[in-house]
């Protein structure tokens, strides 16, 4: 590996150094790459000593990432709340720029640093703020619920955010706040309709998706039934309805996790980001991980290389408007405010407590 003219080998000392956490990645590593890989990965945790770093770590980054640099790791909402409460000097944001973005909103005095300007996710550009300034002229008085996955000045202009494993839970609590039977919900339309089959609240939606989740479909988990009879599927609510309702178990990747790690399946499936099951798989090794994923090409553009540049350099901060941050500060951490949601039941279709369908804007 290198940076710039700088090549690192793997002495014994790397080796040692980093053993631990070959023995967690192993199996999902090939001794060739890990090679390649370890030296950077002990370079890394060094610098963030030396520097008083830490590294967020998505779900959906590759395992040498996840397990070798990473400092907190999890889902948005996870991350989130470790960025709000970190002392490190320096937040490296190993995911895509909202997520940076949200880290800075939450830690002005803090350098947030991204390792590639070009990380970043359809949801998020699916929707502007002028966009929402709209929507609250044609819906005056409604509460706007904005998903994390959508930029700071997005976040600015609504009322509270909110990720894949709170939805329900905030669109209840803003309705309830407001005295409303109507809430918008942006910009996951997939996430939306999935949300108003668990509650009464009357949802607004907006045309956004995934690019990653909206790709699967009911004949692909009618495929994956046929070939692994007895595996357990767990889906993203990102994905389209159909697909939740022929799956086992819906649930952000948070709860992906805990399910495996609670119920320990003997074969599972995870409907989701490719890595989400190498990173499971590691800490589930009595598990048989089935992989019929899709890749995020925006998350796969962190690498080890450009983490640890970022690091050296101080490469890629991130900055908002003042005046921007400090609104959507307000939505972010009315979302931190709330309780952590409830470990998810098992999502069925038929049983959903509601079949009401949403407004699409």
């Amino acid at each position: 590996m290198a940076d710039g003219s700088t090549t690192f080998a793997f002495t014994p000392a790397v080796e040692a150094e980093t053993q631990a956490i070959w023995e967690k990645v192993r199996a999902r590593v090939t001794p060739m790459e890990w090679r390649l890989q370890a030296p950077l990965i002990a370079k890394i945790n060094r610098l963030k000593h030396d520097k008083n770093a830490v590294i967020l770590a998505h779900n959906y980054m590759t395992p040498e990432i996840f397990h070798g640099v990473g400092d907190y790791v999890g889902d948005s909402l996870g991350l989130a709340r470790e960025a709000a409460r970190s002392e490190a000097a320096i937040i490296v944001q190993a995911g895509v720029h909202f997520m940076a973005e949200t880290s800075k909103v939450l830690c002005p005095d803090k350098t947030v640093l991204i390792p590639d300007l070009r990380a970043g996710c359809s949801l998020a550009a699916s929707i502007t703020a002028a966009d929402v300034r709209l929507i609250k002229q044609r819906y005056p008085g409604l509460p706007v619920v904005t998903y994390v996955n959508t930029t700071a000045a997005v976040k600015a202009e609504t009322d509270v955010c909110c990720t894949s494993a709170n939805a329900v839970q905030v669109v209840e609590a803003v309705a309830r706040e407001f005295g409303v039977d109507r809430v918008i919900l942006l910009p996951d339309e997939f996430l939306a309709r999935n949300v108003a089959r668990q509650t009464p609240i009357g949802i607004i939606a907006w045309q956004g998706r995934c690019e990653v989740h909206e790709r699967f479909t009911a004949e692909d988990i009618a495929e994956i039934r046929a070939s692994w009879p007895n595996a357990e599927i767990l889906a993203h609510p990102e994905c389209p309805a159909e697909v939740l309702a022929a799956s086992d178990f819906a649930g952000s990747t948070a709860a992906m996790n805990n399910y495996v790690m609670t119920r320990k399946p003997r074969q599972v499936v995870l409907i989701t980001e490719c890595s989400m099951s190498d990173n499971v798989a590691c800490d589930a090794p009595d598990t048989e991980f089935v992989r019929p994923c899709n890749l995020c090409p925006h998350m796969k553009r962190i690498s080890l290389e450009n983490i640890y540049a970022a690091l050296l350099n101080d490469r890629y901060e991130v900055t908002i408007d003042a005046a921007i941050a400090e609104r959507a500060r307000a939505s972010v951490q009315r979302m931190i405010d709330l309780p952590p949601p409830a470990v998810p039941a098992r999502y069925d279709m038929v049983k959903a407590r509601h079949h009401v369908d949403v407004e699409l804007i």
